[in-house]
């Protein structure tokens, strides 16, 4: 690591260019262009290119079984659909609303929760698909070759309301509104956290840079953990009361597949597709024109550190280096029960996308409760569903970083986890339960 030397002081510091720190990002520079310096730091240049959230395209909806995340989804959905940032140079909303088709494996009832939510609220537009009988004719035939019996698709819904968006484009867009506002954007990779008298003073990189701010907020994903783990060495803090217990790195395994252009044509126009708690089928955005599958069993990466404590880490290999095992799991899962001729096919590319996911699947957007860390913020733990609320999370971030509460529901929600949530997740179909060790059988090289 080279010498450190200071870099520039900021008011406020965001590690993190996701939709955490992008947010938090924009939702300052509205409020503070002219009083307070902000800086955003990001290990990859401008635009950042290797988070969770720059992929090609992520899901838009507000099917969720809880009233909660639902109306959180309908106002960042009123957002992408009206805001000059969030549509692209030539005027395209980044916002598709392709709709989606949800599939539901015999024995669930989410599909009835989320209907329920939908119907209490005045906002159902769903419809029933009939298993045996139109769902193969419908959406150009789309799903013709579907497999509904291994395992048993038992019932599905419509739903137009829901879509897609291009992700790193609208991640683009927002991060230089926020720009142009007076937000700095820095290049570097965090290597630690540096402790002063009264809290966390800066982040040194791996160039030796140190940056120096007020009050510092880790948007740092998957990382996080990680990034904590030295420093909460140094203060003795608790195993039960470390990162790892509020957030843990898990991955999923995603492929790509490029279209032809009569292919694109024939699923330009195509609806986002649920297969039950296996994974999903995303639209091509027309730029790429790659259609994705991903497989929704995510997996830990568990490994110790030097005191012993048991952290997941993303690997250091490249996130393309995917395992046969996992390739072949993906094929068989996902890939051959929704779109079959597919699976034969050579694909564009392989990825395993990281996120942080915490144990009730709620985000963790708070102050740290250490009182040597209490100019520390966290926005954390996407946990594989908060990409959605990219235009209006950072307003409540700001809040955290004001000191002012976002209202009972938020602030229990995302505040300092005490353990498992009673009840049922924000999002269980994701929760890991294997190593990526146990998948690792045959890395191409």
């Amino acid at each position: 690591m080279a010498p450190p030397h200071a870099a520039a002081r900021s008011d406020i510091l965001i590690v993190g260019a996701g939709i955490f720190g992008t947010s938090a990002a924009y939702h300052l520079s509205l409020e503070n262009a002219d009083t307070r310096s902000i800086t955003v730091l990001d290990r990859s240049p401008f635009p950042p290119h290797h988070a969770a959230s720059t992929d090609i395209n992520k899901i838009v909806r507000a099917d969720y079984s809880t009233p909660f995340y639902m109306d959180l989804a309908y106002e960042a959905i009123h957002a992408w659909k009206t805001w000059p940032a969030l549509q692209g140079k030539d005027g395209q909303r980044f916002f598709h609303e392709s709709g989606w088709v949800m599939l539901s494996h015999e024995g669930s009832d989410l599909a009835e929760r989320i209907r329920a939510n939908l119907r209490a609220r005045g906002s159902d537009s769903t419809s029933d698909v009939d298993i045996d009988g139109d769902m193969r004719e419908r959406w150009g035939d789309l799903l013709c070759e579907t497999n509904f019996d291994d395992p048993k698709i038992e019932k599905a819904y419509w739903n137009p309301d829901a879509g897609w968006a291009d992700a790193g484009d609208a991640l683009a867009m927002m991060m230089e509104d926020a720009i142009s506002k007076g937000v700095k954007y820095e290049c570097g990779d965090v290597e630690m956290l540096l402790l002063g008298e009264n809290g966390v003073k800066g982040v040194q990189t791996q160039d030796g840079k140190i940056y120096e701010a007020d009050k510092i907020l880790l948007a740092t994903g998957a990382w996080t953990s990680q990034l904590l783990s030295e420093i909460e060495g140094v203060l003795n803090i608790k195993d039960r009361d470390t990162m790892e217990k509020q957030v843990m790195a898990a991955g999923v395994c995603v492929v790509h597949y490029k279209l032809t252009d009569d292919e694109y044509e024939r699923l330009k126009d195509m609806p986002v597709i649920v297969y039950g708690d296996r994974g999903e089928v995303l639209p091509p955005p027309n730029r790429s024109r790659l259609l994705k599958f991903t497989n929704a069993r995510s997996f830990t990466n568990t490994t110790r550190t030097a005191d012993r404590h048991r952290l997941s880490i993303p690997p250091e290999m490249a996130q393309n280096k995917v395992s046969r095992h996992l390739q072949s799991e993906t094929l068989e899962f996902i890939v051959s029960k929704t779109m079959p001729s597919f699976a034969p096919r050579d694909p564009d590319y392989w990825r395993l996308c990281w996120d942080a996911i915490t144990p009730s699947q709620d985000q963790l957007i708070t102050r740290h409760p250490h009182p040597r860390l209490n100019n520390l913020y966290l926005a954390v733990g996407g946990s594989f569903h908060s990409w959605k609320f990219l235009p209006t999370i950072g307003k409540y971030v700001v809040n955290v970083l004001n000191g002012v509460s976002n209202g009972d529901e938020k602030d229990e929600r995302w505040g300092w986890k005490d353990g498992q949530a009673p009840g049922r997740g924000a999002h269980e179909k994701v929760v890991p339960k294997r190593e990526l060790n146990e998948l690792d059988i045959g890395i191409p090289s």
